[in-house]
């Protein structure tokens, strides 16, 4: 005490409570060490540096402590997504990724093509309410095919638009159709169409393999069987005859007394024709100089009645003769006449 009676004060209150309150954030300094991440190295600076002790200051201790420290540094590959990729990335890939999950499952479904309508319906429908139905179709060129036919197969239906009626398409289905040579497509906003075709002639009859179809003039099959208008059409047989008719039948048509009496001309291993007259008499055409051939028959036809005359082929394959095989009764009846002639012979010798 003093000489008043007063408790003696100490002489550096400022000083001790600094000491005291310096010595606290040291230990919070070394608790909070412990348990938070190792800082990371400043550029340019040593680990030797970083690791040396310095003297505790509350600049020191507030450093530490700050929330924006730098931490150690993410792997590379973080660091590289988060520099460079773009934000949201993964969320459109997500996206994607769903849709194409969804998009999977209709495929492996068998369901795109019902999708696809749906969609394509969904759209002329928007469209035909905003006055693009299609109120007026004019079809130029058919004979063989009905209007009906024809839109069916361009497909173009009651519910289809103009607004997005794909004409390229149209004609490409229209080609498909082997009676429809070529086809042309006009759309007229906002609700005309106009088909112009032109059809394929129906050339010949073709038969292979017991099947019998009609077959235009290059050889396009046009129907998988016969209907009554085109039983009078010219008949051909065998494999390949589709292909090489034309020509044959416009050198056929140059003797019209031969191509009259033909039935049938028969392609024989894809190589020569016959000829099957009406009569049934076989007629084997050589393979080469067919015209010669032709015109020789004509002229026997003329000359001697060949084709009136019973007999059941006629080879002509061979270039310096010509064989004639009779009927099972004219060769009976010409060996019956060698016959009686040998036996008229022997008794004029014996008289």
């Amino acid at each position: 005490m003093d000489g008043a009676g007063r408790l003696a004060r100490s002489q550096r209150p400022e000083a001790d409570l600094k000491a005291a309150a310096l010595g606290a954030v040291i230990l919070l300094r070394e608790y909070v060490s412990a348990r938070l991440p190792r800082v990371r190295v400043a550029r340019g600076g040593s680990r030797r540096h970083a690791n040396r002790l310095t003297r505790p200051t509350a600049k020191t201790v507030q450093a530490a402590l700050a929330p924006m420290a730098e931490r150690e540094a993410p792997p590379r590959v973080v660091e590289f997504v988060e520099r460079y990729v773009p934000r949201r990335l993964g969320t459109v890939a997500t996206v994607a990724l769903l849709f194409g999950s969804v998009w999977l499952g209709i495929v492996k479904g068998g369901h795109a093509q019902d999708v696809s309508a749906a969609l394509s319906d969904t759209r002329n429908a928007l469209a035909n309410a905003a006055g693009f139905r299609i109120t007026a179709v004019a079809i130029n060129g058919r004979k063989q095919l009905t209007q009906d036919e024809v839109l069916a197969t361009g497909g173009v239906t009651g519910r289809s638009s103009l607004l997005f009626l794909d004409a390229a398409a149209v004609r490409d289905k229209l080609k498909a159709n082997p009676w429809i040579a070529d086809a042309t497509v006009q759309k007229f906003f906002p609700s005309q169409l106009q088909i112009d075709i032109v059809e394929r002639k129906a050339f010949a009859l073709w038969q292979q393999d017991g099947r019998l179809s009609v077959i235009a003039d290059d050889g396009a099959v046009l129907e998988p069987y016969v209907s009554r208008p085109f039983l009078t059409l010219p008949l051909v047989v065998g494999k390949g005859a589709e292909s090489r008719a034309r020509d044959f039948l416009a050198l056929l048509a140059r003797y019209p007394q031969v191509r009259a009496v033909t039935k049938a001309a028969v392609f024989v291993g894809e190589r020569r024709w016959n000829l099957r007259t009406k009569d049934g008499l076989d007629i084997r055409l050589p393979e080469n100089d067919v015209g010669n051939a032709l015109a020789s028959l004509s002229r026997l036809d003329q000359e001697d009645k060949l084709f009136s005359r019973d007999i059941v082929a006629i080879d002509m394959r061979l270039p310096d003769r010509l064989t004639v095989q009779l009927s099972d009764d004219a060769a009976k009846a010409r060996e019956d006449l060698f016959k009686d002639k040998a036996k008229a012979k022997k008794k004029a010798g014996d008289a």
